[in-house]
C-alpha cells in the first residue's frame, strides 16, 4: 500500500486533498497543529525530521505563506515558509526517494503581455510573494528529488473564504461596487487541483518507469480565462438564478483598473497559464472555469 503524507491537510487545497488521496493508500494528514509528527513550515528541521520518520511513498506539500500583501512587510515568514521549507522537505524526500508534489503560482511571472504562460518562460515575480514560491520551487528542483511542482492560478473552494462569497455578501448589502477589470486569468478550484495531484499521483506509481520522464513543473488551471469584473457578473447572474436576492443591479457593478486599487503587493495583470504540457503528459483534460464555479456556488447557496 502506497503511503502519502500531506502537509497543510486545512487549507482550501489541502482540504479537497484528504479526499481525493484517500482512496490511493495511507493518508497522513498533517498540519502546523498536529501533535504526532511536527508539520510546521515555520521549523523547517522539524518538518524534515517528520519525513524522515514516516519514510511515506508521495508527500504531497498544501502548506504555504499565501497572505500575498502581508509578505511585502513580513518577507523572512514567507521565504522560510515557501522557500526553506520546500527546501528541507526535498532534501528529505530525495533521502528516503519519495515523490514530492508541490503547489506554485503564476505570480512566479510578471504578468506582462496577453499570451498564456508556458513553463519554459522566464519567471520575473513582481511581489514577495511570488519570490519566495520562485525560491521554492528552485529549491525543490536543485533538490534532485523527484518531484511534480503545479503552478496554478485564482484558487478558489467552497470551504473559507473566496471572491465569490465576499462578492455576493457585498452585493447583498451595497447598492454599487467596484472591481478589477485588468487582470486575466482562470478561477481555479481547490477540488480541481486535487483530483489532478491524485491522478498525477497514480499515473506514476502505476509506470515507474515514467517518473524520470514526467518529473518537473506544470501549469494548472481550468480552462477559459475572465477578469474580476466579469467573474463578479457570472457569480450575480448565477445567484439570481439560484433565487438569492441582491441589493446592487448590474449597472452598479463598475469596472476599474488595477491601478485605481492600490495594494501593498503589485498583482500579475495577465495570470493566464498555458497548461498543454500537463493535458498531454498525464492525458487529462481541464474543465471550464465556470463549471467549477457552478459547483461552488451551489454548494454555498
Amino acid at each position: 500500500r502506497m503511503k502519502i503524507l500531506l502537509l497543510g491537510k486545512n487549507g482550501q487545497v489541502g482540504w479537497e486533498l484528504q479526499r481525493s488521496l484517500a482512496p490511493l493508500g495511507d493518508v497522513v494528514a498533517l498540519d502546523r497543529h498536529s501533535t504526532d509528527y511536527c508539520a510546521d513550515l515555520l521549523n523547517p528541521t522539524g518538518l524534515a525530521q517528520t519525513v524522515l520518520s514516516v519514510r511515506p511513498d508521495v508527500i504531497v506539500n498544501a502548506a504555504a505563506y499565501t497572505a500575498v500583501d502581508k509578505a511585502e512587510s513580513d518577507s523572512a515568514n514567507a521565504h522560510t515558509i515557501n522557500a526553506v521549507a520546500p527546501e528541507y522537505i526535498a532534501q528529505a524526500a530525495m533521502q528516503i526517494g519519495a515523490l514530492l508534489v508541490h503547489y506554485s503560482t503564476d505570480y512566479v511571472f510578471n504578468g506582462s503581455g496577453t499570451q498564456p504562460w508556458a513553463e519554459t518562460d522566464i519567471p520575473a515575480p513582481l511581489s514577495v510573494y511570488g519570490a519566495s514560491k520562485l525560491a521554492g520551487e528552485q529549491a525543490i528542483a536543485a533538490s534532485g528529488a523527484r518531484h511534480l511542482i503545479f503552478r496554478t492560478s485564482w484558487v478558489y473552494a467552497a470551504r473559507g473564504g473566496n471572491f465569490a462569497k465576499t462578492m455576493l455578501r457585498l452585493a447583498q448589502e451595497r447598492e454599487a461596487l467596484s472591481v478589477i477589470n485588468d487582470q486575466i486569468g482562470a478561477p481555479t478550484g481547490a477540488d480541481l487541483l486535487a483530483d489532478v495531484t491524485a491522478h498525477a499521483i497514480t499515473r506514476l506509481s502505476t509506470s515507474p518507469e515514467l517518473a524520470g520522464e514526467l518529473t518537473g513543473i506544470y501549469h494548472l488551471a481550468a480552462a477559459g480565462e475572465t477578469s474580476w469584473h466579469r467573474y463578479a457578473q457570472h457569480v450575480f447572474s448565477r445567484a439570481r438564478a439560484h433565487g438569492v436576492t441582491l441589493k446592487l443591479d448590474d449597472a452598479q457593478l463598475k469596472a476599474i483598473a488595477s491601478a485605481d486599487y492600490p495594494t501593498a503587493a503589485q498583482r500579475p495583470l495577465n495570470s493566464r497559464l498555458e497548461c498543454s504540457k500537463l493535458k498531454l503528459c498525464f492525458d487529462l483534460q481541464l474543465p471550464h472555469w465556470q463549471q467549477g464555479v457552478e459547483h461552488m456556488l451551489t454548494e454555498i447557496l
